[in-house]
């Protein structure tokens, strides 16, 4: 199962999902004079994690960012967590490059699949460096991602991926 792509629709108070930033609000959409110009269209993009105020260009907001799951979304990724039955690949190197650009490509459903496969590898001994790197982020963004679904505390939402992993934090 993947995330279906969706039009990201942009106007004050909507919620988005950055892939580096986690969920946004959208506090301001209008016009502003960016390097010279007559004026462009733009959206401000505040996220609460990082304290961030990010500003863009309207035309780049599709491309920057995605509509946060929905509840219904959320339980399909549990489900998805707990019963996803790949493994990841044994050569450290391709894990890293793979989970990298699964990273990247801003899929929950993605993040899952580098959740489940680290968490059952780090069951079975250590994880490297790059690997526990991946671990975390996939962990604090599905946590950040469902929380907000969910309308429940990231920690809640870390309890409730360990146990659709089967595998003890």
């Amino acid at each position: 199962m993947r995330l279906q792509e969706q039009t990201t629709e942009i106007s004050r108070g909507s919620a988005v999902h950055h892939p580096h930033h986690g969920i946004g609000k959208v506090q301001r959409v209008g016009k502003r004079r960016f390097a010279g110009s007559n004026g462009a269209d733009y959206a401000q993009l505040y996220f609460k994690r990082d304290d961030l105020t990010l500003i863009m260009p309207l035309q780049d907001v599709a491309t920057a960012v995605r509509r946060p799951l929905d509840a219904s979304q959320a339980g399909a990724l549990l489900d998805y967590i707990e019963h996803w039955k790949g493994k990841c690949s044994r050569q450290w190197k391709a894990r890293a490059a793979a989970h990298q650009e699964a990273m990247q490509r801003n899929d929950p459903f993605e993040y899952a699949e580098v959740c489940k496969g680290l968490s059952q590898l780090e069951s079975e001994g250590t994880l490297r460096h790059t690997d526990r790197t991946h671990l975390n982020r996939s962990i604090e963004f599905l946590a950040d991602e469902l929380a907000f679904a969910l309308d429940k505390t990231p920690d809640y939402a870390r309890m409730l991926i360990v146990k659709a992993t089967g595998t003890a934090e």
